[in-house]
């Protein structure tokens, strides 16, 4: 039985992350499952405007996220999967308990269809989420201690966050929801209801390129940035290797209303290996 079977925080990782999950394999032993239960939290709470169909009801979910590390020796936050693991994660890495409540805290603007009115609004929202878990990963890959390259973690986090949002753009549209800057959009001259009714239009596929374009500079930044984080901590950043072959995909799809296909588990594998024998690992 594979540790993924009989584990259900690893089970969860492996079925929505399946990159993440990966990486943690090259992490140091001690820090794997930690790294699995920071992921599989961060999972919980970005599935939950996927759950919900109203937001209360996702204002509900986050708010026992918030009650489960607030109490967490609370009966149904101990027999959570999920929270028992994280509870154990937050000591080893020293976590800032602070800092996981502000993880839920950022997933509330997931459950409106309220407009992103910039590309720097945007980054901030992707700060708050996909570069606050990767420096919270480094914590954990560093046993607890402070392995410096926050500001790495701030770049490579919002690099992430860029393909995920392109990555969603065909099923976020098909729902409803959509955080394309409003300023570019404008711009562009893209209207909000084509997106929505999936025409594929050239502004559409022009906003894409740059959003492309932005998520390789902040990648490029975080590789400068590197330096600055102890060696120790690289494992956290190891994720952040699948990001070329990801953008590669997306410039090659028809339409960025075309989701690009998963990338086969063993081409994953072998370029996190390759990734995780060189300084830095993405």
């Amino acid at each position: 039985m594979t540790e993924a079977a009989s584990d259900p925080v690893a089970a969860l990782v492996r079925e929505f992350d399946f990159g993440r999950y990966a990486a943690t394999l090259f992490a140091p032993a001690e820090a794997r499952p930690h790294l699995l239960a920071l992921y599989a939290f961060d999972i919980e709470l970005a599935r939950v405007r996927d759950l919900v169909s109203e937001p209360m009801v996702g204002e509900l979910r986050l708010q026992w996220w918030r009650d489960a590390l607030a109490e967490p020796e609370r009966a149904d936050a101990a027999a959570h999967p999920v929270a028992h693991a994280l509870e154990k994660a937050a000591a080893f890495g020293r976590l800032p308990r602070e800092a996981l409540v502000a993880l839920v805290d950022a997933r509330v603007d997931d459950l409106y269809d309220d407009p992103v009115p910039s590309v720097a609004e945007l980054e901030g929202r992707l700060g708050a989420t996909s570069s606050a878990a990767l420096r919270l990963a480094s914590l954990i890959a560093a046993g607890g201690s402070d392995p410096g390259g926050a500001a790495s973690a701030g770049y490579g986090g919002v690099a992430r966050g860029l393909v995920q949002l392109l990555r969603r753009l065909p099923r976020d549209a098909a729902r409803g929801k959509l955080l394309l800057p409003v300023d570019r959009m404008a711009a562009l001259g893209l209207r909000r209801e084509d997106v929505l009714d999936a025409k594929p239009t050239r502004q559409l596929a022009a906003l894409a390129a740059e959003l492309r374009a932005l998520a390789r500079k902040r990648l490029a930044e975080a590789r400068l940035s590197f330096r600055d984080l102890d060696p120790a901590a690289a494992a956290a950043f190891l994720p952040l290797a699948l990001l070329e072959p990801e953008l590669a995909a997306l410039d090659k799809a028809r339409s960025p209303l075309e989701e690009p296909p998963a990338r086969a588990h063993w081409r994953t594998l072998l370029r996190l290996w390759r990734a995780s024998r060189r300084p830095p690992p993405f």
